[in-house]
């Protein structure tokens, strides 16, 4: 028996009921409290939530801006077409996911089963392309390219296609009117990725995953103003995704459109003689290979002179900036980027790099001038120059004797530039250079704009490449591991190099300047960087920033955003210079390189001034350039593996000036052949609804042929 006094254990047992009941009441308080917290004080909070957990969108993607030329001709709008979309929504709802409805579809459409369904399936990281990797709420487009007899079928016999809707869309072309391709500066679309929408989230254009982005060209850099607003209606949905009501919905908004300064008349001619040129050129024989000029890709540019503004670009080989519409084949990818088609998507006016040759020699007189040479100097013009018992050939090897600096521009003189690029590196102190060598060389070709981008409003433009002490210093440290490692006992051209470059890599050479001085060697830039150092040597001076797009209107037309020219420097040379080089390169086109491509051209009337290049390529055949100026335009040619500067680009270029201005096979001006004699400074007429009208459009007439004769440098 217990020897506990009954009253000791009725007072454990209070103790214990007292100690539960606090323990169930404090459990209670914190309960009450958290509903309190939740139902009331943040009630609205989680509320709204809640309803959003059970909120789905539906997104009607926005009229995508057209892009027009300078007097409103489109080059980029959208076409009305016959989409055929599936509700996935209705499809699961059907016993078998609604495979019988899509098998009866693809017999409609012509295209296989497999390739419907896997259009509706949604994408994740385990799914590989195609699928759908947009709202599951939203209708997903098998096709952009149904007949309007199979939309009817669809439509007529909507019973045996429940979930399938046949309706007109906009779709986004690219016309080509007047033959104008214009690929690599329209750019082209395609759906956005995951990054994107994460990236653009916080900022002032978030993306939809139903929005198609730019990813090349005009269609990128004014993505933002093209895209406009997609509408979205919001429905709320149960557990099982039925729809039960509607929620609140934002309006969509067309994108606005892009003017440009292209002239796609103009865009036509210059498509069509650079292909033309390249052709031509691979009909000629190269007579250092023996075999005929590969002309493998090509680019020219077309700038007013007093604007920067691009009337035409074009770069070659091209492409049909459609084929991304609708979503591009494997095929046609592979095709795009694969090395057997070299690599139209890229943009050569802005992105294709090479020596420029003889049409440098411009910043090479500057810069001889600027460093206490004078204009109108005698200069020897020897059939070679030699150092250290190398020599270094003027072009052919011929002499001219004692000449100016404005007639070493004429006849195109290597050696005259030869001798004063090693006077210039030996007064810096040659292979033991002074603490701060003057460089005017390669300190005026960096005034010149080289080396940097121009600023042009199209995107992934290159730099090019001064080659100077910097760069040589910093090209050493990146390669000098790679060319130690060469075999020390080969006696091969690759291998000896590698080792000369390994000991003495970060030198600046005596035959680095010379070669420099001719715009040989290192030396990298640009079609767009020549044409507007070209357009500045027209206008006085002034480096604009080369602009494509040059107003944005809104949807309604009554907001106009002009796009002005934007200035990026002055060329390091006094008004007198600018005469000295200007009249020079005049001479060039009346006695000189280019006489015989302007045989017969109005000089009285349109000055002409022209400089021609042809650049040595170690492996490869000459690289053609032409450059030349106006006072209203700036055109510069190149051709990869093309041969000489007048030879090959010469005569494509002489017939785009003839299309601007109307100059026919006599020499003479008709004003109503002419295309553009002046540049076009107003913007195309808007309506009061928006509408910008559009001139009647016909193909541009073939430029008249140049006249023959013989080649020069």
């Amino acid at each position: 028996m217990s020897n506990i006094p009954e009253t000791g254990r009725t007072s454990r047992v209070t103790i214990r009921l007292v100690a539960i009941q606090i323990l169930v009441f404090s459990l209670l308080a914190t309960l009450g409290g958290r509903l309190w917290y939740l139902q009331i004080r943040n009630g609205q909070e989680y509320a709204a939530k809640a309803r959003s957990n059970h909120v789905q969108q539906v997104i009607e993607p926005a009229t995508r801006g057209s892009i027009l030329d300078a007097r409103g001709v489109p080059l980029a709008d959208n076409q009305t077409r016959l989409v055929v979309s599936a509700s996935r929504t209705d499809l699961l709802k059907m016993k078998d996911d609604g495979k019988a409805v899509l098998a009866r579809l693809a017999k409609v459409l012509g295209m296989p089963a497999q390739e419907i369904r896997n259009k509706v399936r949604l994408c994740d990281a385990k799914t590989p392309q195609p699928c759908w990797n947009g709202s599951p709420f939203q209708p997903i487009p098998i096709t952009d390219k149904a007949t309007t007899q199979q939309a009817l079928q669809i439509r007529e016999r909507s019973e045996d296609f429940p979930g399938i809707s046949a309706q007109p869309t906009a779709v986004r072309r690219y016309p080509a009117l007047g033959k104008s391709n214009t690929a690599q500066v329209l750019g082209y679309l395609s759906p956005v990725t995951d990054e994107e929408i994460q990236r653009a989230k916080n900022g002032p254009s978030p993306l939809l995953r139903s929005d198609q982005v730019g990813r090349s060209g005009l269609e990128r850099q004014y993505d933002t103003f093209l895209r406009g607003k997609a509408a979205v209606t919001r429905y709320e949905v149960d557990n099982l995704g039925r729809v039960i009501g509607q929620a609140n919905s934002d309006k969509g908004q067309a994108g606005s459109t892009l003017v440009t300064s292209i002239d796609a008349r103009v865009q036509a001619i210059a498509e069509q003689q650079l292909d033309k040129a390249m052709k031509d050129a691979r009909t000629q024989m190269d007579r250092n290979t023996g075999t005929n000029y590969k002309a493998d890709s090509g680019a020219v540019v077309v700038l007013e002179a007093k604007t920067g503004r691009v009337v035409a670009m074009a770069s070659n080989p091209t492409y049909d900036p459609n084929a991304w519409v609708g979503g591009i084949s494997g095929k046609d990818y592979a095709k795009l980027t694969g090395k057997d088609s070299n690599y139209p998507l890229l943009n050569r006016a802005i992105q294709g790099q090479a020596a420029p040759g003889s049409i440098f020699k411009v910043i090479s007189t500057s810069a001889a001038v600027n460093a206490g040479y004078p204009f109108d100097g005698h200069y020897p013009c020897t059939s070679s120059y030699s150092i250290g018992g190398q020599v270094f050939r003027n072009f052919e090897g011929e002499s001219k004797g004692d000449i100016t600096l404005g007639q070493a521009l004429e006849v195109s003189c290597d050696t005259v530039f030869y001798r004063i690029g090693h006077d210039e590196w030996k007064k810096d102190g040659g292979d033991k250079p002074v603490q701060d060598p003057r460089d005017w060389f390669y300190r005026t070709a960096h005034q010149f704009g080289l080396g940097k981008e121009t600023g042009v409003d199209l995107p992934n433009e290159v730099r090019g490449r001064v080659p100077d002490r910097q760069w040589k210093t910093a090209f050493w440290k990146a390669n000098k591991d790679s060319w130690c490692a060469h075999p020390k006992d080969a006696n091969d051209y690759v291998s000896k190099l590698a080792r000369e470059n390994c000991l003495e890599g970060m030198k600046l050479h005596a035959y680095d300047s010379i070669n420099y001085a001719i715009g040989q060697g290192d030396t990298l830039v640009t079609p767009i960087q020549m044409a507007t150092i070209y357009a500045a040597l027209s206008n006085g001076g002034t480096l604009y920033n080369p602009t494509v797009g040059k107003a944005v209107v809104s949807p309604d037309g009554k907001s106009v955003e002009t796009i002005r020219p934007k200035s990026h420097g002055h060329l390091p040379d006094t008004p007198q210079t600018l005469r000295q080089i200007d009249a020079a390169l005049q001479g060039v086109t009346e006695r000189g390189t280019a006489a015989w491509r302007f045989q017969g051209w109005p000089q009285d009337k349109i000055p002409m001034h022209a400089k021609t290049g042809t650049a040595e390529v170690y492996g490869k055949q000459t690289t053609s350039w032409f450059a030349t100026y106006t006072k209203d335009y700036a055109i510069v040619m190149t051709i990869s593996q093309g041969g000489t500067g007048s030879g090959a680009s010469g005569p494509a270029v002489r017939n785009i000036y003839n299309a601007l201005y109307g100059v026919n096979d006599k020499g003479e001006i008709d004003d109503k052949a002419a295309l553009l004699p002046r540049p076009e400074s107003k913007l195309p007429k808007i309506e009061s609804d928006g509408t910008i009208l559009s001139p009647p459009i016909k193909p541009p007439a073939d430029p008249s042929p140049s006249p023959s004769g013989s080649p020069q440098q």
